[in-house]
């Protein structure tokens, strides 16, 4: 330690970052077994133990919450998730030029507009009225449609989008690892004979799967999770048969209803299960492959 104190003193910054905002806020998560009370403070409340967790259990919502959370992320881990490998492994076989500096900022650009300007963008676009979507319908002769108050829809409209958004950001990591294949199995491939496809399937495919099995993962983890912002902003009445989660469902009880207990066991049993998904997957790619987490 004294001979690379320059490296320990690099490390002490992240380290208490982790420390303040990580692990001391764990602390209240106790409230979730207790009646908390503002006065009373956290730990002059009452133990309830599970009592949270029972009532969340026992609660009508409960199945609609979790169908919700799950058919979401599973719909955007699904179709989400192949994108940026696709789109990394189509860009990886165009030569360097224009077009393919063209497309890879298009397709960059969208992953810096806010969730806010996405989703205003999103309202605009599918106006009955103004939108795009209501100009088509009425030069077709249709009749308009509010399509954001379709619950059917919901979570195309939300998956759909989401991959606009993300995919080509998400393909630079897959860029990265595409670039660190070595040259020569592109050339002992070409002189076998073998055609693209043929060194997509076993060359580049091979040299980024460390990489995605890494970042499934990560996803997967967070299987329990909705983005909050956009789900929330693109929620309304008629519409809430399908697009209310957990997290959404968490902030009108904890804050809006000023239920903390209630609204903390239910973020508690959130993470739990992700950290049981994390485990579980990691798990499986470790016995499966040599890519794992740890």
């Amino acid at each position: 330690m004294k001979r690379h104190w320059q490296l320990y003193l690099i490390v002490i910054l992240p380290l208490l970052y982790l420390i303040i905002f990580k692990y001391i806020p764990m602390f209240g998560a106790q409230i979730a077994f207790k009646d908390y009370n503002v006065v009373k403070g956290m730990l002059g409340s009452p133990w309830v133990g599970l009592k949270h967790f029972e009532q969340f259990f026992q609660s009508p919502n409960f199945p609609v919450l979790i169908q919700n959370t799950l058919f979401l992320n599973l719909y955007a881990l699904l179709v989400g998730f192949p994108a940026p490998i696709i789109l990394a492994l189509a860009l990886n076989e165009l030569r360097q030029g224009l077009f393919k500096k063209t497309v890879q900022m298009v397709t960059y650009a969208p992953y810096f507009i806010s969730t806010v300007v996405m989703v205003s963008m999103i309202i605009i676009f599918l106006s009955p009225r103004v939108g795009f979507a209501g100009s088509v319908l009425k030069a077709l002769d249709m009749e308009s449609v509010n399509i954001l108050g379709l619950p059917e829809l919901f979570r195309h409209i939300y998956v759909w989008s989401d991959v606009w958004q993300h995919t080509g950001y998400g393909a630079i990591i897959y860029m990265a690892a595409l670039a660190g294949i070595n040259p020569q199995l592109y050339e002992a491939a070409k002189v076998d004979g073998a055609s693209r496809l043929q060194k997509i399937f076993n060359i580049d495919i091979p040299g980024i799967m460390p990489a995605a099995v890494i970042l499934l993962i990560l996803n997967v983890g967070q299987l329990m999770n909705v983005g909050f912002e956009k789900v929330f902003l693109l929620q309304n009445p008629l519409n809430t048969g399908t697009s209310e989660v957990i997290s959404t469902y968490v902030y009108k009880i904890g804050l809006i209803g000023a239920n903390f207990s209630f609204s903390a066991a239910i973020g508690l049993f959130n993470s739990v299960i992700n950290l049981i998904l994390l485990l579980f997957v990691n798990f499986i790619a470790r016995k499966s492959s040599e890519t794992s987490l740890w």
